[in-house]
């Protein structure tokens, strides 16, 4: 049988009040006494449930993170990098999706009440930006992954979607390529205005605005990429290059071209947004702008475990920057 708090008690002729006391260091316990109940916790092999003995002293020492959905193709490098940091500071990581809606934030908002986790990292649900604001107004420690644009009134980390569509705009701008195709996110997002935008700047600083008809929006599968490029084959619209904003739709844009019999880099180059594990494995290869998503998880867990530990949350949005990574997709040299 497991040794309780109720044994140290009777052992040390004390009551339950004053082993715990001692055990979280709270409370006015005089010497003797104390030095008595640790003595007869060594003597009887106790080990205090370190769970119950964290909410004595106020705090779980688990972070929670709330997130969409798992099948996000990026969403395990933020979770990793989120991981990674958690656990080497001896927390624990409780995970929520959002995979069934309403009955979803039901639970996760249960846990809230129970004081579950001592702070909260966030991958945005959609529609929860100003529940997620109100915890943390009430107290809570709220850290973003992945600012959309929507610019919280808490501490965020995010990259430069802008600059990484810039780069991307300027490679194939380099390899000749002056009519791209655009294969956006959904517009309610703001990574996909950045990416436009950062995008359609760069060719319109080099006399070659993008055309309207060139510009697609999609939703981030490999069937939207797939989609845009066979229909702009079937309406004969001209183009040499592929930016798509994110990996997976360029997979589906490389998928309709090798269908088509278009050549890849020589008539057309693909450039896709994330530089996930994928891109190194398609056919051929891919470039793509790199979102350094595990370092964002990392950057999100330092900062809130940091502050857990007594530190001042980040004011400012932690950025950071995109890199390109260049491969066949758009002739690699």
């Amino acid at each position: 049988m497991s040794i309780t708090i109720a044994d140290v008690a009777t052992r040390a002729g004390v009551s339950k009040t004053t082993v715990s006391r001692v055990l979280n260091g709270k409370g006015e316990v005089d010497r003797r006494t104390a030095d008595r109940v640790r003595a007869v916790i060594t003597d009887l092999g106790y080990v205090p449930n370190a769970r119950a003995v964290n909410l004595a002293r106020g705090r779980t020492r688990v972070v929670g993170m709330l997130v969409p959905a798992l099948t996000w193709p990026w969403m395990g490098e933020v979770l990793q990098g989120a991981v990674d940091v958690v656990e080497s500071e001896a927390y624990g990581l409780l995970l929520f999706t959002c995979n069934r809606g309403d009955e979803s934030m039901r639970r996760f908002a249960s846990q809230v009440s129970a004081r579950s986790f001592d702070g909260l990292l966030v991958v945005e649900p959609e529609g929860t930006l100003d529940y997620i604001t109100e915890l943390h107004r009430r107290g809570l420690p709220v850290v973003l992954v992945d600012d959309r644009g929507h610019q919280p009134g808490f501490p965020s980390v995010r990259t430069t979607n802008e600059a990484g569509a810039r780069t991307a705009a300027v490679h194939l701008l380099h390899r000749g390529r002056r009519r791209p195709l655009v294969v956006t996110g959904p517009r309610r997002f703001g990574c996909t205005r950045e990416r436009t935008a950062g995008f359609a700047e760069a060719y319109a600083e080099a006399g070659l605005p993008v055309a309207p008809d060139r510009l697609v929006e999609g939703d981030f599968t490999f069937e939207c990429g797939r989609a845009a490029v066979r229909r702009l084959l079937t309406d004969r619209v001209d183009f040499d290059a592929v930016f798509a904003h994110n990996d997976l739709s360029a997979a589906g844009a490389l998928q309709a071209l090798r269908d088509a019999g278009r050549r890849v880099p020589a008539d057309v180059a693909v450039v896709g947004f994330d530089d996930l594990p994928l891109a190194g494995h398609t056919h051929p290869p891919l470039t793509s702008v790199r979102q350094p998503l595990r370092e964002m998880g990392a950057a999100a867990a330092r900062a809130l475990v940091g502050h857990l530990a007594g530190s001042p949350l980040p004011d400012p949005p932690t950025v950071i920057p995109t890199s390109l990574t260049v491969r066949a997709s758009t002739g690699a040299t």
